[in-house]
Parts: structure tokens; C-alpha cells; sequence
């Protein structure tokens, strides 16, 4: 349940950059940090969308690994 709700995060959030009140990519994003558990009860495709949005957040944001 908790990975399908990150996933929608994740679509939610590399589907556009900007918010309805002008927020920024880097003002409404945060990294999506998982346990190992958590990523073994994840599709390959949630997976992916979670990788996608952390790395598009260390490209914009300049985020950490």
C-alpha cells in the first residue's frame, strides 16, 4: 500500500515542475528514501519511478544520494 502511494507521488511529482500556486520542482519534491523491504515489495516499475524522481531531484535540486 505504502509503495503504491510513493509511486503516485513519484508520477505526480516528474509530471511537471511547476505547482498550481508557482512552486518549483525543488520548492514541492523531496527524496524518496525506502527500506530494503519496502523496495522488495515493489513493482520493477514502482522502483524505477521512485530512482526516476531521486535522480531528477539530484540533477534540479542538487540532492544527495
Amino acid at each position: 500500500m505504502a509503495a503504491k502511494a510513493l509511486a503516485a507521488l513519484a508520477l505526480l511529482a516528474l509530471a511537471g515542475c511547476m505547482t498550481t500556486k508557482g512552486g518549483s520542482f525543488c520548492d514541492i519534491a523531496r527524496p524518496i528514501r525506502l527500506s530494503a523491504a519496502t523496495i522488495d515489495a515493489m513493482t520493477d516499475d514502482e522502483v524505477k519511478q521512485a530512482l526516476a524522481l531521486n535522480k531528477k531531484g539530484e540533477k534540479l535540486c542538487h540532492w544527495r544520494a
